[in-house]
């Protein structure tokens, strides 16, 4: 099987609002990103959007843009920052890359296609010499185990590798560290609505 890591055009928009439904049917649909969204991402920064393809079918994407983050005052919510997809906090010479979304199709998951669409993202922080990656990061797992301990419990348990949760872990995997929680992030009912704050910092940046 060939993975193409490609940068979003007009055309996918349509198939990537698909993807969107199908990768995350338990979030409230003004957190999803939708046709009208994409087009607008084509515009305003779409070298940071990354799809994956399988002989012509998109099956992965990697969505975010640029932005100065203030870790001293980290809380927002996911429909705040992303302004409900538009993208309009988008700064073109921000230190940072706000990652929005990494999805792979159900069908084509544990393939390393979202390490492909992780490392797109972190060649194009090194190439332009940003301070690195920051996003929110849901939980899924957390559900399970939200009557035997609390999220920040959950959370510390995940990153000590004493439990396994399908996004996190995978994030951890990747590099990122937790910075912080994010409450009421996203509605989500597969997360509780938490996230964690994540971060990669870019080995290479030069001030």
């Amino acid at each position: 099987m060939s993975v193409s890591i490609v940068t979003v055009r007009p055309e996918y928009a349509t198939g990537l609002e698909e993807l969107q439904r199908i990768c995350f049917p338990t979030l409230g649909e003004q957190e999803l990103m939708k046709t009208e969204h994409f087009l607008r991402h084509c515009e305003v920064y779409p070298e940071g959007e990354f799809v994956a393809l399988v002989e012509g079918q998109i099956v992965g994407l990697g969505s975010g843009f640029l932005l100065d983050f203030n870790f001293e005052h980290p809380g927002h919510t996911f429909n705040e920052i992303m302004d409900g997809g538009w993208y309009s906090h988008h700064n073109p010479d921000g230190e940072w890359y706000y990652g929005t979304d990494i999805s792979v199709h159900p069908e084509y998951r544990g393939l390393g296609i979202g390490k492909l669409l992780y490392q797109a993202r972190k060649e194009l922080v090194v190439r332009t010499n940003r301070r690195g990656i920051v996003a929110g990061g849901v939980l899924p797992g957390y559900p399970h185990y939200r009557a035997q301990m609390s999220v920040y419990a959950y959370m510390e348990k995940v990153v000590a590798g004493a439990l396994w949760d399908s996004t996190l872990s995978f994030q951890l995997r990747n590099g990122f560290v937790v910075r912080g929680m994010l409450e009421n992030y996203i509605e989500d009912s597969a997360s509780d609505n938490w996230a964690t704050l994540i971060c990669w910092e870019n080995p290479e940046y030069r001030g």
